[in-house]
């Protein structure tokens, strides 16, 4: 009778731990791939033109100037600022976030992204005072080795007064 009572021990832990590895892939399936990854990293990542909306302009025969040299901030929750990127002289800018204190529902619903360098820095013919404002979208996952990284893009910025 003594012998059972190891073996049963034994089975106490490997029922829920095998209950608990069927269940995560179910879990993930139906997340969407909301959950984080153990190896990953979130990357928002875009380009600010230099317009009243820091869009492409559709239709102009003119080429869209960039934004160089723009401040972009992650701001999330009630405006506060998560991270804070420069662009680089083409526009473009990079945040890479740590998937540990984010899930992407929430990034995606809970935080934007804000242009704080005023527009009249890049042309001064464009309003002086306001905010380029972008909400966040999924962009797809990219597989770097073991690494998965989230890619999330802006939406569309709107210049906000």
């Amino acid at each position: 009778m003594s012998n059972l009572a190891p073996m049963a021990f034994k089975i106490v832990l490997f029922v829920p731990l095998l209950v608990a590895a069927m269940a995560l892939p179910l879990a993930d399936a139906q997340l969407g791939n909301l959950l984080p990854p153990l190896l990953g990293l979130f990357r928002i990542q875009g380009t600010v033109f230099c317009t009243a909306n820091g869009t492409v302009s559709v239709g102009g025969i003119a080429a869209t100037p960039v934004f160089p040299n723009a401040t972009i901030q992650l701001q999330c929750g009630a405006g506060n600022g998560v991270s804070t990127v420069t662009a680089n002289a083409s526009g473009v800018f990079s945040i890479l976030l740590d998937p540990l204190h984010f899930l992407l529902s929430s990034l995606l619903t809970g935080c934007r992204l804000v242009v704080t360098t005023p527009l009249a820095t890049c042309n001064a013919s464009l309003p002086p005072s306001g905010v380029l404002i972008s909400a966040l979208q999924f962009f797809g996952t990219t597989l770097v080795g073991a690494l998965s990284v989230i890619n999330v893009t802006p939406v569309g910025f709107t210049l906000q007064v």
